[in-house]
């Protein structure tokens, strides 16, 4: 599909001054998070904020996801309850460990969107478990929602035993097998965050491995590392010649006063057209 994901940003979910500076943020995804970034006893009101600024979802120039907690963690009935709604892009699920996990999760989505009136929201499971790791392409494929592979490094290594260094050797393996199990199942993979934020350097070398690994883009935990990722990140021919069949197909479909059309067997509607004309407006910017 055409599409930039170059940048997945992570915004704490509980920091109101945050949230509001990302509307003018470049990434190509805004993730508000519930998990680890907020303290237990302000889930509840991370929810509330996160919901009430999912109203305002115009005001935001990038996608819009929300990272829940963990299915083994208890709380993510209550997230998807309140985050469920008009103005979320997709979700990102942390420590997924197996299928199994995605299509609970997809029935109560389900459950949701038809109580709701929304369309299918898009997941990114994120791999951080040994458990996941060998389970990857299963995980990927388990839903037709599931449009990309999240890498979790710190949590990963942490399950492994073994000390975070800035080359991760320890997750190498890891690494390697997550974007061909997602590219085998016809989604992207994203990469694990850079953690020192004074190390642009060595942010844009590891920017160049994930790259050469397979990966669409990268987890990012501060606005500052935006546009050294995207320089690394750039779409590639394949991506573009989609995005000018898709910015051709769909114009035709309006034209002729449809909602959705099919380019090479896959059904395309207005989300795919705006997400070709933001790749094609970034490679002639």
């Amino acid at each position: 599909m055409a599409r930039l994901l170059r940048s997945l940003l992570f915004v704490p979910g509980n920091n109101a001054r945050f949230i509001e500076k990302a509307k003018i943020l470049t990434a190509d995804i805004i993730c508000f998070d519930l998990e680890d970034s907020v303290p237990t006893e302000e889930k509840k009101s991370a929810r509330n904020l996160i919901k009430n600024v999912l109203t305002n979802r115009s005001q935001y120039r990038a996608e819009v996801y929300v990272r829940t907690n963990s299915p083994t963690s208890g709380m993510i009935l209550a997230d998807l309850a309140e985050i469920v709604q008009k103005g979320i892009d997709g979700i990102v699920i942390p420590k997924v460990n197996d299928a199994n996990e995605i299509t609970k999760i997809e029935k109560i989505l389900i459950s949701l969107e038809k109580k709701r009136k929304l369309k299918p929201i898009e997941l990114m499971p994120s791999i951080e478990s040994a458990a996941g790791v060998v389970n990857a392409y299963r995980i990927a494929s388990s839903s037709e929602r599931v449009s990309a592979l999240v890498f979790g490094v710190f949590d990963l290594l942490n399950d492994l035993g073994v000390e975070y260094t800035k080359q991760a050797e320890g997750a190498r393996y890891s690494r390697s097998k997550i974007p061909i199990d997602a590219k085998a199942a016809g989604k992207y993979a994203i990469d694990a965050i850079w953690q020192d934020l004074n190390d642009t350097v060595g942010l844009k070398q590891d920017c160049l491995v994930a790259r050469n690994l397979g990966y669409s883009g990268k987890s990012i935990i501060h606005p500052d590392q935006i546009e050294a990722t995207h320089r690394v990140f750039h779409p590639t021919p394949t991506e573009i010649e989609w995005a000018k069949k898709v910015i051709e197909a769909y114009s035709l479909a309006k034209k002729k006063k449809k909602g959705a059309t099919k380019i090479d067997g896959k059904m395309i509607d207005e989300v795919h057209f705006k997400r070709a004309k933001t790749l094609l407006d970034f490679i002639t910017s």
